[in-house]
């Protein structure tokens, strides 16, 4: 029995290749005159150009095909509905198209072909036309945003990686190419930070904040990273008033993140060597902003430990108001943290009465 069906299966295999060679397709793009492809078009294939005997749609991009058809020499017609027409309504035809058994015809209907817009109106040769343009300059812009895109990428992984020369070189170009476009600019300043080429830095924040406000739609995370490198630029020339002014104005744009440019603040000030009550002022503004956050502890504990006295009756060191303080709650909420044993010594140098293990919350 299993023979038998294979047998069949045998037989009837070539008679299937054989039916397919005795038909023919046909295959092609749609789009209308200004070049955009046209999705749901229907594709009519008659002898007399009036009644259908196949029909074809064309997908999303304008692609349609059609298979199993009758050799021989055929009209298409190509029907598109417009938002008013009750029915789709014939804008193009291909009066002979011949199709081959076994073969797949191509026929595309374009209507930007010169020989159909020269048989439009005036004015809607000048409507296409003026489209035209427009598609091509917002086809020239995805392009450059794409490439924009990428080299932002690749800028901030070499920002990760400390190639800051590499950055700042590509940053440059692009902000040159697209000087409208504020987050080139920040990241050109951040590489200029990196390079501690300062003044450059601050001129390239500034122009991220002004090109940034005069867009139609200014960004929040924008504005607020522009100052955050603003501040960090000013930092590194120990302008310290004006890099307070810059981390104020980046929490002021991104409430949500003010703990962070505020940990910022006080990260680069330490960095730098401002003086303690700058440092200590950053970390306060840091803790008001995320109370849970160990760092600015940390850093307000290192600012003041600066101010110490030692007691001349006993020699031992006496922390300022605040400091002792800053240390225990930095070990509460990271008791294991990078600093643990620096703030752990200190405490034990100033005759804190630590607890004998920290738990972080």
């Amino acid at each position: 029995m299993t023979k038998k069906l294979w047998l069949v299966a045998a037989l009837m295999a070539p008679l299937a290749v054989y039916a397919q060679q005795q038909t023919g397709s046909v295959h092609g793009h749609a789009q209308d005159p200004a070049g955009i492809p046209l999705a749901n078009a229907q594709i009519q294939v008659s002898t007399d150009g009036k009644t259908a005997l196949y029909t074809f749609t064309a997908d999303a991009n304008g692609d349609y095909k059609g298979d199993n058809i009758k050799p021989g020499t055929y009209v298409l017609t190509m029907f598109i509905k417009g938002p008013n027409d009750a029915a789709p309504k014939p804008v193009d035809r291909f009066e002979t198209v011949k199709i081959d058994a076994g073969a797949n015809a191509t026929q595309d209907f374009d209507l930007s072909r010169p020989e159909y817009v020269k048989k439009l109106p005036p004015e809607e040769q000048k409507a296409i036309a003026d489209a035209k343009a427009k598609n091509a300059s917002i086809l020239k812009e995805n392009s450059q945003v794409k490439n924009l895109n990428a080299d932002l990428a690749t800028a901030r992984q070499d920002i990760k990686d400390k190639k800051f020369d590499e950055a700042a070189t590509l940053m440059q170009r692009d902000s040159t190419a697209k000087p409208d476009a504020a987050v080139l600019w920040v990241e050109l300043a951040i590489a200029q930070n990196g390079l501690k080429k300062y003044d450059d830095a601050i001129t390239s924040a500034k122009k991220a904040i002004e090109t940034n406000a005069a867009s139609k739609k200014p960004s929040p995370e924008i504005e607020g990273a522009a100052n955050n490198t603003l501040g960090e630029a000013y930092a590194g020339k120990n302008q310290i008033p004006d890099a307070t002014a810059a981390y104020d104005a980046a929490a002021k744009a991104q409430p949500t993140n003010a703990g962070m440019f505020f940990s910022n603040e006080a990260i680069i000030l330490a960095k730098s060597g401002a003086n303690a009550d700058a440092v200590a002022a950053a970390a306060d503004k840091a803790i008001a902003a995320d109370p849970n956050k160990p760092v600015p502890y940390y850093l307000k504990g290192q600012a003041l430990i600066a101010k110490a006295t030692v007691d001349p009756k006993t020699n031992r060191i006496v922390a300022p108001p605040g400091c002792e303080e800053a240390y225990e709650k930095y070990l509460q909420l990271d008791p294991n943290g990078p600093m643990a044993a620096d703030a752990k010594n200190i405490l034990e140098q100033i005759g804190s009465k630590q607890a004998k293990s920290y738990k972080a919350k």
